[in-house]
């Protein structure tokens, strides 16, 4: 059985974004949605997941999240809106209540 590696974007209310890379996704939109780790998603309250990625290789994950890093906003929020139109919260989606 393969590992997953996932790339994902979370968002504010008001639109700020954070992105970032892990082996786990329920357990990282969990501590953002719950502030468990201090921090820019804690302090701006960054906890509506709104677009992912899947990998198998975490080489491949941390040089997407690099590259999506170096975006201007607005092709990170097209990026958004090819997966996530209305940037409903998706962590529902993928286990995580509230």
């Amino acid at each position: 059985m393969s590992r997953q590696f996932y790339v994902y974007l979370m968002a504010s209310r008001t639109g700020t974004l954070y992105l970032g890379v892990t082996a786990d996704l329920r357990r990282r939109v969990y501590e953002h949605k719950h502030k468990l780790i201090p921090g820019f998603t804690a302090r701006y309250n960054i906890n509506r997941l709104v677009w992912y990625e899947v990998y198998e290789d975490p080489v491949n994950a941390i040089t997407r999240e690099k590259q999506i890093k170096r975006w201007r906003r607005e092709k990170k929020e097209a990026l958004i809106r090819q997966m996530n139109p209305g940037w409903r919260d998706l962590s529902p989606d993928i286990g995580v209540e509230e």
